[in-house]
């Protein structure tokens, strides 16, 4: 092995071993910390003769990895219900930010196919720091990171009709220099092949990967996992990322977009979580490596010839672009802190600017001297995002959202029983529970509920009940019961499914919002499911038969009876019900409802005819003795 790759790989882990605590330490959050240690070792790598361009291509590789985690947290349904905020956020931010960066490019100057070029170069944001840094705040699942985050998703998938408009706007005049800028350019077999050909394979490379990630994986992994060899699982995962990252690049793809789908693909699998324990810390170094050579990357150089001209031109893409989403998040009804979350958050532009400004130069779409500008500027509005965020926290950021980036409580008690979520549901619960002298191990992820309730002697831990990390703290191994009390049905079961494969023959209880929300439930591994307004409504209706007459007695076996025809109902409806599309449209779903509801009118009369029967019985004269 070359002495100097050991010294490049010493310098590089140095750099983040100090840098990032101490960032960290002074409130600036681990990506700003990556991009400081980069540009302070910038000097001693161009000492040794390290070149960050390749090393940037390698760490790009984080991006990957992190597309594929996310994607394992998102089934194929709940991507489809994003489908609004996914095409009009993101499909409005990048039509939008082009054409603001197109017509003020063309009224200083410059010609509208190179106008329009950088505007396609700038539009898409950094989906390897607004993610990681909206995850490290644990902002990803508010209003605001749940915005960003669609138009980010939007923006990976943007990126190959780009890559395919760019060549369209060439320049015969502009010289280029080949791969002298960026980094070099993915290895394409579908050159020079024809259209349909070149669109029929692309379209077999993502239904591979389809086929891959639901019918061969989960026999491979369970092979794998038999073994009980864990670094084996490890390099199977590994080689399940990087060998899809292979097949996109193969045919002109984006690898982040096609390990992403790879991700949705398995999000329904049995091995989602063991899978993303496994690459997580990959992720993580590779994302690292990736800040620290973008700040390595940045040439002073250029900035010393004109600086003002290059602030100036990187405040104004941050101002353009904030103001854009700015807009678009308005118009989305996301409000207040959200809004400006993704304004700041978003302003930047991102990684793949790089690989676009690698191809701009060999098809002629834009000169040297301007290729060589835009990577420092891209380099500079990648640098001033974590301040961004910091002015988001100290500015504009409120008590509900610091709620949601508040550390959770260290958990110093176990229990029988388990209750996720301190509302109106879980007090209750809580409270029959103490009547009876069993003490729950209380979570929650609201801290004005939990000091509401502190005075009353009631005990709550802060934190995110869906954290596995919590729930083995809270005693999830040896409890008995874990009862399922959050309002947010993703939340909620999220939490059946992680608690359900960490242990197996753990009883849990659940509350539902409502009878779809109760089929999501019961396929996620809870074992009883309460509605929350269901048990109310149907005291109210019991409370309304014996207004019309009805005895109390009657009353309550009518109610009994109806509740348990009901609870069955819903166990077959779930066996037809489909997520992907509404009951309305489902033929065995209404089928299988109008039967049971013929099902429960048939029951209702056998019970009046039995209870008549008996009231008969009652009332006959006794015979004497």
């Amino acid at each position: 092995m070359s002495n100097i790759i050991l010294i490049e790989a010493l310098i590089y882990l140095l750099a983040a071993v100090i840098a990032v605590p101490v960032a960290k330490r002074l409130g600036l959050g681990s990506v700003l910390g990556y991009l400081v240690a980069g540009i302070v070792i910038s000097p001693l790598l161009s000492y040794i003769g390290s070149d960050t361009n390749n090393l940037l291509h390698f760490a790009e590789f984080g991006v990957v990895m992190m597309l594929f985690l996310i994607g394992l947290e998102l089934e194929p349904h709940k991507l489809w219900q994003m489908r609004h905020r996914l095409m009009g956020l993101g499909g409005l931010q990048i039509l939008g930010s082009t054409a603001a960066f197109a017509i003020i490019l063309r009224l200083i100057g410059f010609e509208w196919p190179t106008a329009i070029a950088i505007g396609l170069v700038l539009a898409p944001s950094s989906t390897a720091i607004v993610l990681q840094t909206l995850t490290e705040k644990s902002l990803l699942r508010t209003d605001g990171g749940r915005g960003a985050f669609s138009i980010l998703l939007f923006q990976d998938i943007a990126i190959i009709p780009i890559l395919a408009i760019l060549p369209l706007l060439a320049i015969p005049e502009f010289a280029s220099t080949g791969g002298e800028h960026g980094h070099g350019i993915n290895t394409n077999l579908l050159t020079g092949l024809p259209a349909w050909l070149q669109a029929v394979l692309t379209l077999g490379a993502i239904g591979l990967v389809f086929v891959v990630g639901q019918y061969l994986t989960r026999p491979v992994f369970r092979f794998i996992a038999k073994a009980g060899i864990r670094e084996i699982f490890t390099a199977a995962a590994l080689t399940l990322v990087i060998g899809i990252a292979v097949l996109m690049g193969l045919v002109g793809l984006s690898a982040a977009l096609g390990t992403f789908i790879a991700g949705v693909v398995l999000a329904t699998s049995e091995y989602r979580h063991e899978l993303e324990a496994n690459i997580e810390p990959f992720k993580g170094l590779l994302l690292g490596l990736f800040f620290i050579t973008v700040g390595a990357g940045i040439d002073f150089g250029v900035l010393a010839q004109a600086p003002l001209m290059i602030l100036g031109f990187t405040i104004g893409i941050l101002a353009i672009k904030a103001a854009i989403i700015w807009a678009l998040a308005s118009t989305f009804k996301i409000k207040g802190q959200h809004r400006w979350l993704m304004a700041l958050g978003l302003a930047q532009a991102g990684e793949f600017a790089f690989v676009l400004l690698s191809l701009a130069g060999p098809a002629h779409v834009l000169p040297p001297d301007i290729i060589k500008t835009l990577n420092l500027v891209v380099a500079l509005t990648m640098v001033l995002t974590p301040i961004l965020f910091i002015a988001f926290d100290k500015l504009i950021v409120d008590r509900r959202l610091e709620d949601e980036k508040r550390e959770a409580d260290e958990i110093d008690e176990e229990g029988d029983v388990i209750i996720a979520g301190q509302g109106r549901f879980g007090q209750v619960v809580n409270r029959l529970l103490l009547s009876q002298n069993i003490k729950a191990v209380v979570l929650d992820h609201e801290s004005t509920q939990i000091e509401r309730l502190r005075p009353f002697g009631i005990k709550a831990f802060f934190g995110d009940p869906t954290r596995i990390d919590l729930l083995h703290a809270a005693g999830i191994m040896n409890a008995k019961a874990l009862v399922v009390a959050i309002d947010q049905p993703d939340q909620a079961i999220k939490l059946v499914e992680i608690a359900r494969s960490a242990r197996p023959d753990i009883h849990i209880i659940a509350r539902a919002n409502d009878r779809f929300n109760v089929y999501e439930l019961y396929r996620a591994g809870a074992d009883d499911i309460v509605r929350e307004m269901f048990d109310s409504s149907i005291r109210a209706g019991r409370y309304t038969l014996q207004a019309l007459g009805m005895t109390e007695f009657r009353a309550t076996r009518v109610a009994q009876r109806f509740v348990e025809h009901d609870r069955d109902a819903l166990a077959k409806l779930a066996t037809v019900w489909d997520p992907e599309r509404p009951p309305s449209s489902n033929p065995k779903y209404i089928e299988m409802a109008k039967q049971l509801n013929s099902d429960v009118g048939r029951a209702m009369e056998g019970l009046n005819v039995e209870m008549d029967e008996e009231e008969g019985r009652e009332n006959d004269p006794q015979p004497s003795p």
